[in-house]
């Protein structure tokens, strides 16, 4: 089994899935009391977020380029960053490595292909909807990306970090996701993203009809499936 090197923190809310969901799908692939190998550097998330909020992208490749390599260091054979948003900085972070960085929108594009989508919603923080980063990737693996209007990704976004950041679930803002949602599927889209680690912690498949992509479920299953490759 390789080790996984996880860059956490952002926020710790939605770390704690990866954590959870990477050891609960090595049991359930090889049984008994084993567990995944893994190293994790956890970040400050409010210093990360005073970089993002002030476009201070480069300070925060920093760090996160010094945590990854911290990981590597520790022994780790491959890189996941726990964030759909600072995969603005994959690039970044992948240059300053020897060993692989596992990108979130790579598994995710690969999982609507094989559902054989063509056209897909993105929910997410306003980077991850508006910047090309994210929606781009998407787009070079053939997937036309459709995000809600500004007012829709207004409220998106508050949520994320006046809320599920701080391990805050209002049944109201399940609600009016769900309205996003409906309102994305009647402009085309045939699937939704949950294009931000913590939206799993708001919306969950019985929660609506279309078919979902949680990302951080994605990006561990994809984890698990490196770390065993070959094992």
């Amino acid at each position: 089994m390789k080790t996984i090197g996880l860059i956490g923190g952002m926020s710790w809310e939605s770390s704690i899935e990866y954590y959870r969901l990477i050891n609960e799908l090595a049991k359930a692939r090889l049984g008994g009391l084993h567990s995944a190998k893994c190293v994790m550097y956890s970040v400050d998330f409010a210093e990360i977020e005073t970089l993002q909020h002030q476009e201070r992208w480069q300070e925060a490749s920093l760090i996160l380029i010094d945590a990854a390599q911290a990981i590597e260091r520790a022994g780790a054979d491959f890189v996941v960053l726990c964030t759909n948003t600072m995969h603005k900085l994959a690039d970044e972070i992948q240059a300053n490595l020897q060993i692989p960085f596992l990108h979130i929108a790579d598994a995710t594009a690969q999982r609507i292909q094989a559902a054989r989508i063509d056209t897909i919603g993105l929910l997410g923080t306003r980077y991850t909807m508006e910047q090309d980063f994210y929606r781009g990737r998407l787009e070079q693996h053939g997937i036309k990306v459709l995000v809600p209007d500004a007012a829709d990704r207004a409220i998106v976004h508050d949520v994320i970090y006046s809320e599920l950041c701080l391990g805050i679930i209002q049944p109201d803002s399940r609600s009016r996701y769900l309205a996003i949602i409906d309102r994305l599927i009647s402009a085309g889209a045939e699937g939704i993203i949950l294009g931000c680690t913590e939206i799993e912690l708001l919306i969950q498949p019985e929660d609506c009809e279309m078919t979902l992509f949680p990302t951080t479920r994605i990006h561990a299953e994809a984890a698990i499936d490196w770390a065993l490759a070959n094992a």
